[in-house]
């Protein structure tokens, strides 16, 4: 079974922006006269019923990057933006990416979108106005006509991130990331995995969304076993959990994919996962089936292992394993089967054998070695490096 994709294995020969040099302050001054990491925009105003008809046109707004994104505006928050149109209280303008000409992706806006097309289509009924409380429970449908014709007439301001910005794919995934990170001040802080969904479309991104509806995943992180109803039911209890709500779930998938190339590791775990994210830009579908079986069969081993007591750590004081899941354990536990999967047979064998090797390497190890006590290169590479040298020693 082939261990690293076709394009993982050149994948890092760029290095981004490496700087060997301090540069001068002419350097500086030229960089920026080049217009180097220096943004082009355009404004724009649209009227709101112009504005959901547009989003309805093919290819001139990228829906899927927002409605990918977990929602997180609930029914009374809508309503809310819905009732400043109504009153005419200035709205923050949306930011949108020009990918090709005349064609978008949305880098800050998502739910206002959300909020007035489905508003716009009659999918929500307006609740929990203070100001305009006597119109809860309508639709856009059912309002009265002269509060249909007044929010008719209001517009919404959008500023456009021009394809002129940066000169090649990767800058432009960097700057748009960077972009829409610093202008998401909205009420609810984004989270990392949050803004990685958001600016990286593609088959890599879908591959996380797919892998983390498997039965062994949810099961292992405690999360209710996937059904379509939790895409279109605001109210599943799916949403109740922190690690779906946040996409802790895709980033621990993530985790998995870029921990391979550990010896990599730079700009902090954060900064990593988003490397990787932006260098998966160009994974063809060859590649991510080669990943989506290493990931599936890993997973199934390490399951086959451990069974309930997968990927938590055990616990030295009490002598037992750990109620809750661990990400640092999960990092050694899946990184380190997926180098030996060729030996997944012979692994299966020994299963007995391997839990017991894992107890003595946390006793041999209780400063926190497998549960993230350091966070560093070197702590990373040493756990992964303890659990296969384990693993590598009972196959051979």
């Amino acid at each position: 079974m082939e261990l690293i994709s076709p394009s993982e294995s050149n994948m890092w020969d760029k290095s981004y922006k490496a700087i060997l040099l301090r540069p001068s302050d002419e350097d500086i001054n030229k960089k920026y006269e080049k217009g180097e990491q220096r943004i082009v925009t355009e404004s724009n105003r649209e009227k709101l019923p112009n504005f959901v008809d547009a989003l309805r046109r093919p290819n001139y707004m990228e829906l899927r990057p927002f409605y990918q994104r977990r929602n997180r505006w609930d029914t009374e928050r809508q309503s809310k933006l819905i009732e400043s149109f109504i009153m005419n209280v200035p709205v923050p303008p949306l930011f949108l990416y020009e990918k090709n000409f005349n064609s978008y992706e949305v880098m800050d806006g998502q739910q206002r979108i959300s909020a007035i097309k489905s508003f716009y289509d009659n999918e929500f009924k307006l609740k929990g106005l203070q100001q305009w409380s006597e119109l809860n429970g309508r639709t856009y449908k059912t309002l009265p006509s002269k509060i249909r014709a007044g929010i008719d007439r209001r517009s919404i301001a959008y500023i456009v991130l021009l394809k002129e910005s940066a000169p090649d794919a990767e800058e432009a995934l960097l700057l748009r990331q960077i972009v829409f990170e610093r202008l998401n001040t909205g009420g609810i802080k984004l989270e990392r995995q949050e803004i990685r969904n958001s600016m990286n479309s593609g088959a890599m991104n879908d591959l996380l969304h797919l892998l983390s509806r498997n039965k062994i995943f949810r099961r292992s992180w405690s999360l209710p076993e996937y059904s379509d109803e939790e895409n279109i039911n605001p109210a599943h209890e799916i949403k109740k959990h922190k690690i779906y709500e946040k996409m802790e779930d895709l980033e621990i998938i993530l985790r998995f994919f870029a921990l391979r190339h550990v010896e990599r590791y730079t700009k902090g775990m954060q900064g990593f996962l988003d490397l990787y994210m932006i260098k998966s830009a160009t994974f063809t579908n060859k590649d991510v089936e080669i990943l989506e079986n290493l990931f599936i069969k890993t997973l199934t081993i390490a399951h086959e292992i451990y069974q309930g007591q997968l990927f938590k750590p055990y616990n030295i004081n009490k002598n037992i394993w750990s109620l809750r899941p661990h990400k640092s354990f999960y990092d050694s536990v899946m990184v380190g089967i997926s180098k030996y999967i060729n030996y997944s047979e012979k692994l299966l064998r020994k299963k007995t054998l391997i839990v017991e090797s894992t107890k003595k390497l946390f006793l041999a190890n209780p400063e926190g070695t497998f549960t993230g006590r350091g966070n560093t290169k070197a702590d990373i590479e040493r756990r992964i490096s303890l659990y296969q040298d384990m693993l590598k020693f009972i196959i051979s």
